[in-house]
C-alpha cells in the first residue's frame, strides 16, 4: 500500500551540528553491521513528484547484496530522483512528494514511526560535487558523520571509526599526517574520497551514489572505481552514471530508465551487448541521449 510522504521547507545545512536521538522506531537495527552484511533495497511502485509533475513513474527495482547496480539513462529521465528517495532526501526539496515503497530487508523506510535519522544513517549517499565540510579538518569531516546521526562515542573510539573510515575509503595513507588540515585543501577526487569516509564511518548497509566521478580527471576516477569494487563486499551499491564505460568496469547489474520508467534491467554485459528492448540498445550505442 502506498503512502504520500510529507514534505515541510527545509534550509540547506552548510555545517553540521549534534543531531538528538529521536523517539521513534529505527528502520534498521541499531547495532554495527558486520562485513559482508549487506543488505537487499526493493522499490515497488515507486513514484515521485516535484509539485504535480511526476518525475518517476511506477518502479519496481530490487538492488542485490555484495552486487554494484548502476542506474543509466539521459539527463531528465528520472535517475537521480529515484536514488533520492531510497534514502528519503527527496522529501526535503520543498514540494516533493514520493509514493510506494522502498523496502531494506522487507522494513519499508517510509513506514508509520520510521526514524529518517536511522534511514539516512542505514543508506548513505555520495552526491555528484565532493561537498566537504569547508570549515572544518579532514579529521572532523569524517566524524561529523558520526556527530550528525546522533551516535554518542568517547574520543578513543571517535579516533578509531574516524581511522577506520578514512582507510576504508583508501585516503588514510594520504592523510595521516594532516588529519587537522582543511579537509577543502584536499585534491577533487581525495574530497571524494574523504566523502565516501565520512558516510563509512556511521557504518552504512547502502550506499548510493549519484554520479559520484563527473567532476573528476581519469586517475581520480580510477580510484573511485576501484574502491567501489572493494566496498561491494561490504554494503549494497546503486551509482547514478551517465558514462557509458564506467557502468561496463564497475556494475554487475545495470538498469536503463528512460523518461521516469525503468525500461531494463539485467546483467551488465547483457544490458550492453543484447539489450532485450530496442530503446535501451540504442541508447547504450549512442544514437540519443
Amino acid at each position: 500500500m502506498s503512502r504520500d510522504v510529507h514534505t515541510e521547507e527545509t534550509t540547506p545545512v552548510t555545517e553540521p551540528q549534534p543531531t538528538a536521538p529521536t523517539e521513534t522506531q529505527p528502520a534498521v537495527p541499531a547495532e554495527t553491521v558486520n562485513a559482508g552484511a549487506t543488505r537487499t533495497v526493493a522499490l515497488q511502485e515507486l513514484r515521485a513528484y516535484y509539485g504535480q509533475a511526476e518525475q518517476v513513474k511506477g518502479i519496481d527495482l530490487t538492488f542485490q547484496p555484495n552486487q554494484v547496480t548502476a542506474i543509466i539513462g539521459p539527463s531528465g529521465c528520472g535517475k537521480s530522483t529515484m536514488v533520492r528517495c531510497i534514502n528519503r532526501m527527496h522529501e526535503e526539496i520543498p514540494g516533493a512528494r514520493a509514493r510506494g515503497r522502498v523496502l531494506l530487508d522487507g522494513v519499508d523506510v517510509y513506514g508509520p514511526g520510521i526514524d529518517v535519522v536511522a534511514v539516512r544513517r542505514a543508506i548513505g549517499m555520495v552526491f555528484q560535487k565532493p561537498n566537504p565540510f569547508p570549515t572544518m579538518s579532514i579529521y572532523d569531516n569524517v566524524a561529523a558523520g558520526l556527530r550528525l546521526t546522533g551516535a554518542k562515542r568517547r574520543g578513543e573510539e571517535t579516533r578509531r571509526k574516524v581511522e577506520s573510515a578514512l582507510r576504508g575509503a583508501g585516503l588514510w595513507d594520504e592523510v595521516s599526517d594532516r588529519l587537522e588540515e582543511p579537509g577543502i585543501g584536499l585534491s577533487g577526487g581525495q574530497q571524494q574520497r574523504l566523502c565516501i569516509a565520512r558516510t563509512l564511518a556511521v557504518d552504512p548497509e547502502v550506499i548510493l551514489m549519484d554520479e559520484p566521478c563527473s567532476a573528476l580527471d581519469p586517475i581520480a576516477t580510477l580510484k573511485i572505481e576501484e574502491l567501489i569494487d572493494e566496498l561491494k563486499t561490504r554494503v549494497t551499491i546503486v551509482i547514478v552514471t551517465h558514462n557509458m564505460q564506467q557502468a561496463a568496469r564497475v556494475a554487475d547489474r545495470t538498469a536503463f530508465m528512460l523518461d521516469g520508467r525503468l525500461i531494463e534491467v539485467g546483467p551488465t554485459d547483457a544490458i550492453f551487448t543484447t539489450p532485450s528492448d530496442p530503446r535501451t540498445e540504442e541508447y547504450v550505442t549512442g544514437k540519443f541521449g
